[in-house]
């Protein structure tokens, strides 16, 4: 792709987080962004050239995006497909990934189903249409299962344990509408990997990462994880790639693991785009998920993968009880640490557990990582925990 001033447009369906995140890696590139968000003035606002305000699914804003950019992508599953496939048929617009992916990875239960007939490890699932489908199901995959909602689910919103028969009317009624139910998977930690797909068939993974969950929330994310096991992060990054081989189109998806107990790989979901548990990227390799993203559905030539430094990053979540306007309490003690970098993802309001931001701290780079992994994560734990919001 020829650079010029004004550069190539890049249309993103989403103006959250992501879409900010991806503003500021395009820029380095010439490459200018328009964001269409359901919100006026949402967080990619300041840093991308436009901000279209128009529901996910809103034909007329999709259209507008896609006659003012030359690639069309998307940074929240809530895009519709279906209206991204009319648009850029009709436009002549490309789109990546493929709106076929985010059909396939929108049903968690679709998704299984594609990605297992594809040979990729899966915990064992069912289809479950109503209580009785779930406790039959658990007879065969044990108890606890895991109830997941099939469509619409992030942040542990939509997944319900089932821990006896006796709460399947409850978990089922919980759901309200279309689900599948997983065995629970004994894990030794929880991996992730962002892998990527560029034009002409390039294929890459970054460095495989730890990640650390509480109620069923990204906390932290380490890399490398705190395993010498180097067949368990070659099988992890083998798996990813077939991943990348049952996907269609080009950018980054977020693939999440599991390393068992038994030291196996099982995947446990993806996302086709950037992902939370990569933001470590920004400081922590010499190319970030985000310009990945946009060298990729650009049609340019894919950066190295490279980490600079062992690199831990912490979800900064809302701590207080009821919607408030947000004013974060406590930055300069992480502004004044070296190697340590706030991101503040602009959002007005702040609820509880809401991810308003994030920390990463940067090793030196000549430790020993696994040692210094485990000395960065409880740093950046302590920088994280010493922010709050005004009550």
């Amino acid at each position: 792709m020829t650079l010029s001033t004004p550069g190539p447009t890049l249309g993103v369906v989403g103006g959250g987080q992501l879409g900010r995140m991806l503003g500021e890696a395009a820029a380095p590139l010439g490459v200018e962004l328009v964001v269409t968000d359901p919100t006026p003035d949402p967080p990619a606002a300041p840093v991308v050239r436009d901000a279209l305000v128009g529901a996910f699914d809103d034909d007329a804003t999709f259209r507008e995006l896609a006659e003012r950019a030359d690639v069309l992508t998307y940074e929240i599953e809530l895009a519709d497909p279906d209206v991204l496939e009319r648009v850029a048929e009709e436009t002549g617009t490309p789109v990546h990934p493929d709106p076929e992916t985010l059909r396939t990875i929108q049903d968690k239960l679709v998704q299984k189903r594609r990605l297992s007939a594809a040979g990729v490890p899966v915990p064992e699932f069912r289809q479950v249409d109503s209580a009785e489908d779930l406790r039959e199901a658990c007879e065969e995959l044990g108890y606890p299962a895991m109830l997941k909602a099939r469509e619409g689910g992030y942040d542990g919103r939509g997944n319900v344990p089932v821990e006896s028969p006796d709460d399947a009317e409850s978990a089922f009624a919980a759901i309200d509408g279309p689900a599948m139910v997983e065995e629970m998977v004994d894990f030794e930690r929880e991996l992730a990997v962002m892998g990527c797909r560029g034009a002409d068939g390039q294929r890459d993974t970054f460095p495989v990462t730890e990640t650390i969950h509480r109620e069923e929330i990204l906390r932290e994310s380490v890399s490398p994880p705190r395993t010498d096991d180097d067949a368990v992060l070659g099988r992890a990054r083998e798996i990813v790639l077939d991943v990348l081989d049952a996907m269609d189109g080009r950018g980054v998806f977020g693939v999440e693991l599991f390393e068992t107990t038994d030291g196996e790989i099982l995947l446990n979901e993806i996302a086709p785009r950037p992902h939370n548990s990569g933001h470590w990227t920004i400081e922590g390799c010499h190319t970030s998920q985000f310009e990945q993203h946009v060298r990729a559905v650009m049609g340019m030539a894919l950066g190295t993968t490279e980490r600079r430094a062992p690199t831990v990053s912490a979800n900064v979540l809302g701590d207080v009880e009821e919607r408030q306007p947000a004013t974060l309490v406590g930055e300069e003690s992480v502004l004044s640490t070296p190697r340590s970098h706030l991101h503040w993802y602009g959002k007005h309001d702040v609820y509880e557990l809401r991810k308003m931001g994030h920390v990463t701290l940067v090793g030196g780079e000549d430790g020993d990582a696994e040692s210094d992994t485990d000395d960065l994560l409880g740093e950046v734990r302590a920088l994280r925990d010493g922010l709050t919001f005004r009550q």
